[in-house]
């Protein structure tokens, strides 16, 4: 394990007050946000045998552990951020945590973001699945460049004598 004085999690607390309690079964995840924010601590602490232990059922079959384990090795886990939380509280049955976890590998940051399904179950929250967020296709919302118009570089060129070439 790390010796980190923070919580990797980004939440400013100490890691003993904050995600190691949960990783280690001391305390229960009271949220879904708690417990993304404990999977990612455990990515962070080369702890991944938590993030295999939180799956629910039907998702623990796909877990590669010995994947995880070299993932959480060979990174660098440089942050996370909360994008948004859709239920998933105290009262909740389910819930949905959107997040983007900043990691390196081989001196390049990575971005894996992602929309996340959780589940209580037995009074537990489990994570059910994830899904990538589909990003919204550009939409050209201008008028179209006629042909004779002037290009929109600023060459004073005719659109089609400058950019509009096929």
């Amino acid at each position: 394990m790390l010796a980190m004085n923070n919580c990797p999690c980004g939440s400013g607390t100490a890691l003993a007050d904050c995600c190691d309690r949960y990783i280690t079964g001391k305390a229960a995840p009271p949220t879904a946000e708690a417990l993304m924010r404990a999977r990612y601590t455990s990515y962070a602490t080369r702890r991944v045998e938590f993030v295999e232990r939180t799956h629910a059922a039907e998702s623990r079959k796909d877990f590669d552990r010995a994947a995880a384990e070299k993932w959480a090795k060979d990174s660098e886990w440089k942050g996370l951020q909360i994008v948004s939380v859709t239920k998933g509280g105290p009262g909740d049955s389910e819930g949905v945590v959107r997040f983007v976890a900043v990691f390196g590998q081989g001196g390049k940051d990575y971005r894996h973001e992602e929309f996340a399904q959780f589940r209580k179950e037995g009074g537990a929250w489990m994570f059910v699945d994830g899904k990538t967020p589909n990003h919204d296709p550009f939409v050209k919302s201008g008028p179209d460049v006629g042909r004779n118009d002037p290009c929109h570089c600023g060459s004073g060129k005719k659109f089609k004598k400058c950019h509009g070439k096929a």
